[in-house]
């Protein structure tokens, strides 16, 4: 090749679209709000190549260790449209607190990563701000992260979230549904809609088959759709952690998430034993009945696809009925006595 031939001006990695400075700035705004969450466990700073932390040995005689990864899925489109940032973060720690959850696990540590093609600082640090708030609420530390600016592999304006959360579980108090004995009380803790899961879903029946954007006004929902699909993903922590320190109020909880109520509680469920949900037990959100209008979508499919109201499904042996009930009232949560367990092969029946 000539040499007139190449560019004599220099190139830098900002010219080819990740600007490093631009990235540091926002990493020390990141790190104040990390530094929020920090509890008496960590012992490693932000920006160090791994996260450090420490278990109390003082509370666990055998303690382990549990682990889930999640994201957000396709509400991140609504997040996109609507500009709407600082509830994403917390939709993801909340969904991951909830899958160990319902192992007996309490929250240590958060990690997350958050991919664009170009860094908006004022769009990151809404989404930290999410993150750090939820992992606060739920007592985990946000112990570092991954922020990667790849230009030309996101579409101008989005960007892609995930998470990681451990946390810990005396190995004789784990949550493993082998204890789920035939006339069990299944009980059913309300949703804040549809939390992160089914969006494709209901974006084609919202905005394809309904013609709704986000601000339209839907009589039925008394409220604007865009705020409808935007409710946050709930953390059912602050009130599985009363039932969990009683020792024997669960044999066995589900996170209703993608695959609804049909897949999720038999993940759960022992051989030998089934389980019996009567539909009509609890009130089912005006969002999932609209959506289940305009698409014309079977009763059996909702059911597969959606939470339909209740975010987490809780086993409880028949004799501490009553008193799950009397530690969720006063944790402020609602429970809807929803099925029971009876003989079968693991699987749901509705009635």
């Amino acid at each position: 090749m000539a040499q007139d031939s190449l560019n004599s001006t220099p190139i830098t990695y900002a010219d080819a679209g990740v600007d490093i400075d631009r990235a540091n700035r926002t990493k020390k705004r990141i790190k104040y709000l990390a530094h929020k969450t920090f509890t008496r466990g960590v012992l490693s700073e932000i920006g160090g190549f791994g996260g450090l932390f420490a278990i109390d040995k003082t509370k666990y005689l055998d303690p382990v260790l549990v682990s889930s990864v999640d994201g957000v899925g396709t509400k991140l489109k609504v997040a996109f449209e609507m500009k709407v940032h600082h509830t994403i973060g917390a939709d993801l720690v909340n969904h991951c607190v909830n899958d160990i959850a319902v192992q007996g696990a309490t929250p240590l540590f958060f990690m997350d990563y958050l991919a664009t093609g170009k860094l908006e600082p004022e769009v990151a640090e809404k989404v930290i701000e999410g993150l750090a708030e939820a992992c606060k609420h739920n007592g985990c530390a946000l112990i570092g992260g991954e922020t990667a600016e790849m230009p030309g592999f996101y579409p101008e304006g989005e960007y892609d979230l995930a998470g990681f959360i451990v946390g810990v579980v005396e190995r004789e108090r784990i949550i493993t549904g082998k204890k789920v004995e035939v006339g069990d009380v299944i009980l059913g803790l309300a949703s804040n809609g549809l939390h992160t899961n089914g969006y494709a879903l209901a974006r084609k029946l919202l905005f394809e088959v309904g013609h709704y954007t986000p601000e339209s006004y839907v009589n039925e929902l008394k409220g604007k759709v865009g705020n409808e699909l935007m409710k946050t993903h709930k953390s059912y922590w602050p009130a599985v952690k009363r039932l969990l320190a009683d020792g024997e109020c669960v044999s066995a909880m589900a996170h209703i998430t993608g695959g609804g109520i049909t897949e999720n509680l038999p993940r759960v469920l022992p051989r030998g034993v089934a389980a019996v949900i009567e539909i009509n037990s609890w009130p089912v959100p005006p969002i999932f009945e609209h959506l289940q209008q305009l698409g014309s979508v079977p009763r059996d499919e909702m059911l597969r696809t959606f939470n339909m109201g209740l975010g987490m499904l809780l086993v409880v042996p028949s004799k501490k009925f009553k008193k799950a009930q009397t530690l969720l009232e006063r944790a402020g949560e609602k429970a809807f006595t929803v099925g029971r367990i009876v003989k079968g092969d693991r699987k749901v029946m509705y009635t």
